[in-house]
């Protein structure tokens, strides 16, 4: 007989052995999320008899973890603004800072709305739709577009959306930044890819071996999205809109500049939790 505690002990101390960080968080995420327990009932519930078919499955995880692959990668799905949003092979895995960018963006949407009775919002390169569905359930007048070059991510991003109850609400739409859109928009926001293509070698496996590498990739100088969204946004901007961009740590600078030279105008800049450089707003007077 194998009790739940063993179970999440065994995964601990192996996790350990292999030299992973957050062995004990890891194993109880992991060991808890496969059984559909919560944190406390994994604390609670140690005394549990696992069945053959669960300990078969809890040992196959900790295999694909032990591999670097990561636990919400083995799961399927990650929390995300209050939201359980399920993660695809294309689709980059949504991050607590990103959480940030859309707090950002939340009184920006609700001023739109206490305007003009609704918002619009473009998601570019929305991935699992995290940004745009975060948005989506906090304001009950917005509209979302979520935009993507992955058929894959589509999907997953569509699919989100009906789980959270937002279809209605909710559009997805294959286009390589600005390609293929075809009206404005009071919202347009992105986590793009902004890792230099020299840099991605050197990323923790968990990372450089599982996200997608379009998601990841930001060319030469990781710039080359924020050179794309820049030089189209003001075409697909209403006026008095807002454009909502997460960063790199050493890229404020840099991307500041790039929106400035295409008309756009600095309007607030937060850093993440670990007090690095990681959201800009930026606004745009002459549309």
């Amino acid at each position: 007989m194998t009790t739940l505690a063993a179970a999440v002990a065994e995964a601990k101390s192996r996790f350990s052995e292999a030299g992973l960080p957050d062995a004990a968080i890891e194993s109880r995420l992991l060991v808890g999320g496969l059984l559909a327990l919560t944190s406390t009932e994994v604390f609670t519930g140690g005394e549990r008899v696992l069945t053959d078919a669960e300990l078969v499955r809890i040992a196959k995880a900790v295999e694909r973890r032990l591999k670097r692959e990561p636990v919400h990668r083995i799961l399927g799905s990650r929390e995300f603004h209050g939201m359980d949003l399920k993660i695809s092979k294309e689709t980059l895995e949504p991050r607590p800072d990103t959480e940030i960018l859309v707090d950002c963006l939340l009184p920006y949407v609700r001023q739109i709305v206490a305007v003009k009775g609704a918002a619009r919002i473009l998601d570019l390169g929305t991935g699992t739709g995290a940004i745009a569905l975060a948005l989506l359930k906090e304001v009950p007048e917005a509209h979302g577009t979520g935009s993507d070059i992955s058929e894959d991510a589509l999907k997953t991003a569509a699919e989100n959306a009906a789980r959270l109850g937002l279809t209605e609400r909710f559009a997805t739409l294959t286009s390589h930044w600005f390609d293929k859109i075809q009206v404005r928009f009071d919202i347009i926001v992105s986590n793009p890819p902004y890792i230099r293509s020299d840099v991605i070698p050197a990323l923790e496996p968990e990372v450089r071996d599982f996200d997608p590498p379009a998601a990841l990739d930001g060319g030469p100088d990781g710039l080359e999205a924020y050179r794309a969204i820049a030089a189209g946004a003001g075409d697909f901007l209403e006026k008095d809109g807002v454009i909502g961009v997460e960063i790199g740590f050493d890229q404020r600078q840099a991307v500041t500049g790039i929106f400035r030279s295409t008309g756009f105008t600095l309007a607030q800049a937060r850093r993440d939790y670990g007090d690095n450089d990681r959201v800009l707003v930026f606004t745009r007077s002459d549309l």
